[in-house]
C-alpha cells in the first residue's frame, strides 16, 4: 500500500460521512450528529496534514523544504486548538467527538482487512488473475 491508500481512505470516509449525516439527523438529533461530523472532519484534516508533513520531510531528493514544514506545523497547532475548542463546547459530548474521530480508523481497518483478504497487494496473485481473464 502506498500513499494513494490515504487518498482513497479520505474519499471513503467523506462518502460514509455524507451517508451518515441524514440518518444521524433523523435518528440521533442535530447536536449529536454535528458532534460526530465535527470529530470525523477533524480526524480527516489531521490525517491530511500528517500526510502532507511526511511527504514534505521525506522527499526523494533529500532536501527539506523548511517554509512548507513550518506552515504545516503551524496548521497542526491550529488544528489542535480547534480540537480543544470542540471539546470545550458544552453541546457536544466528548464520546460523540471520539466516535467521529475514530470512525476514520475503523474505515482504515476495514479497507486494510479487505485488501488483505482479497490479496490485492500481492503482485503474483494479480498477474495470475490477469492471465486467467485473458
Amino acid at each position: 500500500m502506498g500513499l494513494e491508500f490515504i487518498d482513497r481512505l479520505l474519499r471513503t470516509s467523506a462518502l460514509v460521512l455524507l451517508i451518515f449525516v441524514p440518518f444521524g439527523l433523523y435518528y440521533f438529533g442535530f447536536y449529536p450528529t454535528i458532534a460526530v461530523l465535527s470529530g470525523c472532519v477533524w480526524g480527516m484534516l489531521n490525517l491530511m496534514l500528517l500526510t502532507r508533513l511526511i511527504k514534505q520531510t521525506l522527499r526523494a531528493d533529500g532536501d527539506i523544504h523548511v517554509p512548507s514544514v513550518v506552515v504545516t506545523i503551524v496548521m497542526f497547532i491550529l488544528l489542535f486548538v480547534a480540537g480543544f475548542g470542540l471539546l470545550s463546547v458544552s453541546l457536544f459530548e466528548p464520546w460523540l467527538l471520539l466516535v467521529g474521530f475514530t470512525g476514520i480508523f475503523a474505515i482504515m481497518l476495514l479497507k486494510a482487512l479487505g485488501r488483505w483478504m482479497t490479496k490485492a497487494d500481492d503482485q503474483t496473485t494479480m498477474d495470475q488473475k490477469l492471465e486467467s481473464v485473458a
